[in-house]
């Protein structure tokens, strides 16, 4: 891993979804954190554009939506596909579904291997497949 870059906070899916949806549960808790990173490179990669992404026809309107967050693209790392690989290998020995989770891997892996911050709603599993990855995250408590 790479030292911590503390103005970098890649954004996980969950947030962008969150507030283009106003979700009735997280909507504030997304909103107030992203808000409290306005001075901060906020980071987008692919993996988590194309999670937000299926809610829209066009990829123009896809970017519409995220106009206003001021994101910076960034690439996937190729040694974050193998940290997310030998992860989801760890997840997967350890009893752990197939459905949908690659992904979360790939968007733990990119933030550990980069030394980015991560900011989203669901820590559990990157604090426990990513020790060490500095998470922006609730409580344990508030989404178990």
């Amino acid at each position: 891993m790479r030292p911590v870059d503390e103005r970098a906070v890649l954004v996980d899916s969950n947030i962008l979804i969150d507030i283009s949806s106003c979700d009735p549960v997280w909507y504030r808790w997304s909103r107030e954190n992203l808000e409290e990173l306005a001075g901060e490179r906020l980071i987008l990669n692919p993996i988590v554009l194309s999670e937000f992404s299926v809610r829209f026809e066009t990829m123009e309107a896809a970017d519409d939506a995220l106009a206003a967050l001021e994101l910076n693209r960034e690439n996937l790392p190729w040694e974050a596909g193998f940290v997310a690989g030998r992860a989801f290998h760890v997840y997967r020995q350890a009893g752990g579904a197939r459905e949908r989770t690659l992904p979360d891997f790939l968007i733990g892996a990119h933030a550990y291997v980069m030394g980015h911050r991560l900011l989203t709603r669901d820590g559990r599993r990157y604090r426990t497949y990513f020790p060490g990855l500095d998470l922006i995250a609730p409580a344990e408590e508030q989404h178990s």
